[in-house]
C-alpha cells in the first residue's frame, strides 16, 4: 500500500514590500523538497522573491459562518481604519 505525501500550501511573494499570496497546493515528503517544488511549479518566470510553504494540516481557518462574530465586533472600531492617518506619497505598496 503506498502513502500518499503530506499536502502543502504555497504562498509566494512577488516584489519586497509585498505581502506573500497564496499561489496553490503541492504534494511533498517534508519542507525543503516543499520549497524546491514550489519554485519550480509557481516561479518559473522569476516573479517571486519569497517562498512559504505550510503543510496544509497545520493551516487553521474560521468559517464563513463565523463571520458575524469575528469581524461586525471592530466596525464600531473606526480608529482602526487608516483613514485617520495621512500617508506620505513616498511610501508604496502599504
Amino acid at each position: 500500500m503506498s502513502k500518499e505525501w503530506p499536502l502543502w500550501e504555497v504562498f509566494i511573494r512577488s516584489q519586497h514590500g509585498l505581502a506573500h499570496k497564496h499561489a496553490g497546493s503541492l504534494h511533498a515528503a517534508d519542507a525543503e523538497m516543499a520549497i524546491r517544488n514550489a519554485r519550480d511549479v509557481y516561479t518559473r518566470r522569476n516573479e517571486g522573491v519569497s517562498i512559504w510553504v505550510v503543510r496544509s494540516s497545520d493551516v487553521v481557518a474560521s468559517s464563513p459562518g463565523d463571520r458575524e462574530a469575528l469581524f461586525d465586533p471592530a466596525q464600531s472600531k473606526v480608529y482602526r481604519h487608516p483613514t485617520f492617518f495621512p500617508m506620505p506619497p513616498e511610501v508604496k505598496n502599504i
